[in-house]
């Protein structure tokens, strides 16, 4: 029993260290935890947009899909925290105090068994002493007996030395019987704490050692059970996470992000318009048909250089400078004159002419593409920055304008329900004095009404450069409408002053005539006069008009206004020199004149 009880020492002391072990393997796992949620949230933090309140980049769907899945991300890591935060409430740290109190326990009950087994060891050591004590008094008793024999036996022996003996034998023997009954007093308490230890004490403080063991199995039992439902109840919120992603991967809508695009993007010009043909061909018809290259022509069918080639050349830079009227340099094998009865000369184009003029007006730089990179930013605008939004296409003026005005009601909305509070304030402080102070609350309400009128008058501003800009687009638009069904109309073969003939023979180009046609070429070309003057306008700020198609200007500077704004934030303006550009309208105050088409 006592190796049995050494067993139980042992193999109590393995049931601690396999606890242990298992509450090690929870905290390893809570760990685990613990860094994955962390990883998942420094995820989170790396891929979600850190845009500014001001920030106006538009919203896709596969963006706000995006942001929603790092979100339902961000709650599942958050349940994750919530599984270690479990298993270290319930698992870990119960197993660490039953840890702890098992020990204390098991130390209780082995200290008592060694008691036990201690105490049973004194009465046994007890019995053992009065075994011997009368082991050996019964050994002297034999050996007085003995010696009172021999003397009694013999005759030379005194009566004296055989009272003697018989007294020794005496003492003896009941000492003898005195050790007797101690011995046998001794064996039977030995016998009956023996009997109660093996019977009694042992198997309790087994016993007890035994449901110690069953409830440490017990208690691992629940802690697995406990870091299994830690898991199982998050699972419910971590699926909504996951329903919560595939909904946001359900809500990508590629016509909807297409629509943002076309929206972010639109800005309103006008497409530009078809490039008139040119007809060079005419005069070799003609000299063909009237069969000699140096005949006399009429003066109404001469070719002059300003309206063939300088004209073609001026196509090509309708923004700059005009370009002088003598022609370009041309092969000698690709240009032929013929003298009229005055003694002038116009040039006659062979074939490679034509190809040459033709090519040339493919490869050269159209007037609207170039100007169309003007008017979307491709160069910096030098001055003060622009309030009205001028600077920018159309289209993207009104979102911005419109945008204000929705920030500006907002704040009046603010200041509105700021000063309704401040006035019923002040009503209950005008009825109840004892609150507070009237008079200390006119400073804020005064302020306040102050911000109300300079909002009101922020947002009449914004309201009146909304309509301008609406009502510019829709002019635009009209004026569209009324290009196409133009288009629609002239079908056949036009000359280039607007006459229409079935035969190439017979075709007669007369003279550039003064007035203009009011057909929409005449906004995208301009002939070699120029155009009448509309009005003036007074620079209000320097511009240094550094790119191709600008006009550079002086404060206080005095232009000619020859082409209105059309929407798009610029203002065609000539010098007293005949230097033309396109200025900023927002850098010029202008002043039309009356009738002044008709000039």
């Amino acid at each position: 029993l006592k190796d049995q009880f050494d067993n139980l020492d042992k193999h109590t002391q393995w049931g601690i260290d396999f606890l242990e072990k298992y509450a090690k393997f929870v905290k390893e796992r809570i760990e685990i935890e613990q860094n994955y949620a962390k990883q998942l949230r420094n995820l989170v933090k790396k891929y979600c947009p850190k845009r500014s309140p001001k920030d106006e980049e538009p919203r896709f769907t596969s963006c706000i899909a995006f942001f929603n899945i790092l979100n339902e991300l961000n709650d599942y890591a958050g349940q994750r925290e919530v599984v270690a935060e479990e298993m270290g409430h319930r698992v870990y740290g119960e197993l660490m105090r039953y840890s702890h109190d098992l020990k204390t326990e098991r130390k209780m009950h082995l200290q008592e068994g060694r008691k036990a087994q201690q105490y049973l060891d004194m009465c046994w050591k007890q019995m053992d002493n009065s075994k011997k004590k009368f082991e050996r008094e019964c050994r002297e008793a034999e050996k007085a007996q003995q010696s009172y024999e021999r003397l009694d036996n013999d005759t030379n022996a005194t009566k004296a030395d055989v009272e003697k003996a018989k007294q020794q034998l005496n003492l003896r023997t009941h000492m003898a019987d005195e050790n007797k009954n101690e011995y046998a007093a001794q064996l039977q308490n030995f016998n009956g704490e023996q009997h109660k230890h093996y019977y009694i004490v042992i198997p309790q403080i087994y016993k007890q050692l035994q449901e110690m063991d069953e409830r440490r199995t017990i208690k691992l039992s629940e802690c697995y059970k406990g870091f299994a439902d830690s898991e199982r109840k998050v699972i419910p919120i971590i699926s909504k996470c996951l329903e919560g992603m595939i909904l946001a991967a359900k809500s990508v809508d590629e016509h909807r992000d297409s629509q943002l695009v076309i929206d972010c993007f639109k800005s309103g010009f006008e497409p530009p318009g078809d490039f008139p043909f040119e007809d060079y061909s005419q005069n070799i018809y003609r000299t063909i048909s009237d069969g000699t290259i140096s005949t006399p022509k009429q003066e109404g069918m001469r070719i002059d250089s300003k309206t063939t080639v300088g004209k073609a050349k001026g196509k090509l830079w309708l923004f700059g400078k005009k370009p002088k009227p003598q022609s370009p340099p041309l092969t000698p094998t690709s240009l032929y004159t013929s003298s009229t009865p005055n003694g002038s000369q116009y040039p006659i184009f062979s074939i490679e002419p034509v190809h040459y003029c033709m090519s040339d007006i493919k490869t050269g730089k159209p007037r609207i593409p170039s100007f169309r990179s003007l008017k979307r930013g491709c160069f910096p605008l030098q001055g003060p920055a622009l309030e009205d939004f001028s600077h920018l296409p159309p289209e993207q003026r009104r979102k911005k304008l419109q945008q204000r005005i929705d920030e500006l009601n907002r704040e009046l909305q603010k200041e509105t329900d700021q000063k309704d509070a401040l006035i019923k304030m002040k009503d209950v402080y005008e009825k109840n004095p004892q609150m507070g102070d009237p008079s200390s609350l006119q400073p804020k309400l005064t302020e306040t009404m102050s911000n109300m009128d300079r909002l009101r008058m922020e947002i009449h501003k914004n309201e009146a450069w909304l309509s301008e800009v609406e009502g510019k687009v829709a002019a635009r638009s009209d004026r569209r409408h009324s290009s196409d069904i133009n288009h629609l109309v002239t079908q056949g073969r036009e000359s280039p002053e607007g006459s229409y003939t079935d035969d190439a023979n017979q075709e007669v180009r007369g003279p550039p005539q003064q007035h203009t046609h009011p057909n929409e070429f005449d906004d995208e070309f301009e002939d070699d006069d120029p155009l009448p003057a509309i009005g003036h306008c007074k620079a209000i700020y320097p511009f240094d008009g550094h790119n191709e198609g600008t006009l550079a200007m002086k404060e206080g500077e005095i232009l000619y206004v020859i082409e209105e704004d059309k929407g798009d934030g610029w203002t065609r303006a000539r010098r007293h020199n005949g230097e033309e550009g396109y200025v900023p309208t927002s850098y010029i105050d202008v002043t039309l004149e009356k009738n002044s088409k008709g000039a």
